[in-house]
């Protein structure tokens, strides 16, 4: 399937029209101020494009990213932008095509945001062994991927390479796709259903799992939305499966819990975020508004004390009493609370 992906993405598609389905493909409107940097970007780095969702997380100025499965290096440049002359941005791929786009216009894009040196490098690797690389251990700060960890067959091998590379307290934010059920073998195998990042798409749950064995131990849903399928052959195939893009945080901190327990802790979010001045949205279950006490369990309390987005908040509260599971969190007493009687009995 590797060699699949190489020629399909270096050599079949030309252009994102090219694609058959929508699963790689960006639907949602960008902030105000990303629009001027986006639009600032090459017409041939635009148009080589396939990703399904923005991946350009908040407060990364002076960071060292990491991109995975960088592309046409689209998400890349407009990184660069974010990051400073201070920061720096890395992108791996797989294909000569892509990278070969994404190296002729690294000039353009310096030049673009008024920069004395390149920021952004690009590197030709497979997402499995990022330690061939020359990329030290617990040296990224945030390591970002667009649409492209579902069309590698060893997605757990992908994922243990982002938790070594990730510094303490580092984040991999990513978009892709997703199903409502593992995949049958047949369409596993097919080619384009392949390409079209729908047949090589992580069950939900076992993206989970997955990623709690690999150290990122509470993985936290940003947003999501159905794909749809036009192609009346390719959704003939996949019958009554359903597809999801969706964009997770994953962080790497080490005393985060299987669940999310309630030591009665809160935040209180300064606003000071780079343009997110009326709240900050960690996940899609929490939405912190600027000067508000927002009690927290202690996973999300890590999430902010333990990385980047220190600084912008308050922190109520410590570890001394825990209080069980964090009300709203999904996962209850499995216990009846009142005593049921009945006229026979048994032992264990």
């Amino acid at each position: 399937m590797r060699e699949d992906v190489k020629t399909y993405y270096g050599e079949t598609l030309q252009q994102s029209s090219d694609l058959q389905t929508n699963a790689c493909c960006t639907g949602e409107e960008p902030p105000e101020y990303l629009k001027p940097i986006l639009a600032a970007i090459h017409d041939e780095v635009h148009a080589r494009y396939y990703g399904c969702g923005l991946v350009l997380p908040e407060q990364i100025g002076g960071l060292r990213i990491l991109d995975l499965g960088s592309g046409a290096g689209r998400d890349c440049f407009a990184m660069s932008a974010l990051v400073g002359e201070t920061g720096s941005v890395v992108g791996v791929d797989m294909t000569e095509q892509q990278l070969a786009v994404a190296r002729r216009h690294v000039d353009y894009h310096r030049d673009k945001f008024g920069y004395k040196n390149a920021n952004v490098t690009f590197l030709q690797g497979e997402l499995e062994h990022l330690d061939q690389l020359d990329i030290p251990d617990n040296s990224i700060d945030v390591i970002v991927s667009n649409c492209v960890i579902n069309l590698c067959e060893d997605k757990t091998a992908v994922l243990k390479q982002a938790y070594r590379l990730l510094k303490p307290g580092g984040e991999m934010y990513f978009s892709d796709v997703y199903a409502d059920r593992r995949m049958p073998e047949a369409l596993a195998k097919d080619p384009v259903l392949f390409g079209e990042c729908l047949s090589g798409a992580f069950y939900w749950n076992d993206f989970h799992n997955t990623a709690k064995a690999c150290g990122f131990l509470d993985p936290r849903l940003v947003k999501d939305a159905p794909i749809t399928i036009e192609n009346n052959a390719l959704k003939a195939k996949c019958g009554d499966i359903r597809f999801f893009s969706a964009t997770y945080r994953l962080f790497k901190i080490a005393a985060l819990e299987p669940f999310c327990e309630d030591y009665g802790q809160a935040v209180i979010y300064k606003g000071s975020i780079e343009h997110h001045p009326h709240s900050f949205t960690l996940d899609k279950h929490h939405d912190i508004q600027t000067g508000k006490v927002f009690p927290v369990c202690g996973n999300t309390w890590r999430m902010l004390h333990d990385t980047r987005f220190k600084p912008h908040f308050d922190f109520i509260g410590n570890w001394g009493k825990h209080y069980g599971i964090f009300d709203g969190c999904g996962t209850t007493l499995p216990f009846d609370t009142e005593q049921v009687t009945s006229s026979g009995g048994a032992c264990c």
